[in-house]
């Protein structure tokens, strides 16, 4: 933004030093004069050793004065020019790291020294804001490339096929349109997820009151032929659980979570329990499922943007795009809520939704 000079602030907070302390000097004369000298008789004529003179006395005072007030002028220029160095040091480390920052330098930090004051407290918060910025960046870098790896495997594989269908002409059309279909609908659903996730992130969506126990029941309702295909018993238990957020998001959260319970689950007669409560002024819904064990380490990756835990799933139909617990994780977060992972020892995931309740 283009603004025109001005007086920098240390040039301001010296000439407010200056010329506080010329008002004040003033204002000491003028309390002479009025409280002193007013009550001295003014004779001009007068001898000095007969009577007290005011004509000899403002003569007498007057050049003092003066030179106090330049006195007192050019101290406070000084004096204010050096106090208002000091005071503003610190902020100008602070505009430095911000300049650094504005040039792209996000692992820069001031970490000032000194007793705790606003200026070592707008540095610690500036610190804070730049390591927060960092490992955004770092984060949506990590996942910019990785979606632009994963929307370039299914158009490869597309070509790839075009490639092999134009250079033999008599190859069978139903089977290559079938496979396009299921690629394009693969790279369809990365891309839906995609902006899902970039809507929980911002967190522009409307609030209104939601009961989870209901989400949860429409969830596992719209799976169960997903759940009965693969021998999955699907149980929904629990009571009410008001929440303020967004019906569909909160829908598509609850949604992803039974899904992967169904799909990363024991090949035939698993379980998935979905239950939900209410602790105190907290809604809680939790999505327990049978499995394989998971390493504990495995556990606080699987929220990241596309992390399949141990193995990819082949299905055409739920192959999955690497995004379901990163969704889940983002529409938690934009509902001020928590999303808590817990390896069963028996094998599974046991995972915790807990978010603000309303009455």
């Amino acid at each position: 933004m283009h603004r025109r000079p001005g007086l920098s602030a240390r040039l301001k907070l010296t000439l407010s030093y200056a010329g506080f302390l010329a008002v004040a000097g003033a204002l000491l004369l003028a309390v002479v004069w009025v409280f002193l000298l007013r009550y001295v008789p003014n004779n001009p004529k007068g001898l000095l050793g007969i009577s007290p003179n005011r004509y000899l006395l403002v003569h007498t005072f007057a050049p003092a004065a003066a030179v106090a007030m330049v006195f007192l002028l050019v101290f406070g220029l000084v004096g204010g020019w050096l106090l208002a160095g000091r005071m503003l040091a610190p902020l100008t480390q602070i505009t430095d790291a911000a300049r650094m920052a504005g040039n792209g330098s996000l692992s820069h930090r001031i970490r000032m020294k000194g007793r705790q004051d606003e200026f070592r407290e707008l540095s610690d918060a500036f610190d804070s804001m730049l390591e927060q910025l960092e490992s955004h960046v770092a984060e949506q870098q990590r996942f910019a490339a990785n979606a632009s790896h994963e929307l370039r495997t299914p158009l490869a594989i597309s070509r790839t096929l075009l490639d092999v269908a134009r250079k033999d002409p008599a190859r069978d059309r139903d089977e290559l349109i079938e496979r396009l279909h299921v690629v394009n609908s693969r790279a369809i659903d990365l891309t839906e997820a995609l902006l899902l996730l970039s809507r929980g992130d911002r967190g522009n969506f409307s609030r209104e009151s939601v009961d989870l126990s209901l989400i949860a029941e429409e969830a596992a309702e719209t799976l169960l032929p997903l759940a009965e295909q693969r021998r999955i018993t699907l149980d929904v238990t629990g009571g009410a659980a008001q929440t303020s957020g967004s019906a569909e998001l909160l829908l598509r959260m609850v949604t992803n979570l039974v899904q992967n319970a169904i799909v990363h689950n024991l090949p035939t007669d698993g379980t998935v329990t979905v239950h939900t409560e209410t602790h105190g002024d907290t809604s809680v819904l939790w999505v327990e499922n049978t499995g394989r064990q998971l390493p504990p380490e495995l556990v606080p990756t699987l929220t990241e943007p596309f992390q399949r835990g141990m193995e990819r799933v082949r299905s055409d139909e739920h192959a999955g795009v690497g995004l379901g617990l990163a969704i889940v994780h983002s529409i938690v977060r934009a509902h001020d809520g928590t999303l808590d992972l817990l390896p069963r020892p028996a094998g599974g995931l046991l995972v915790t939704v807990r978010l603000p309740g309303t009455p």
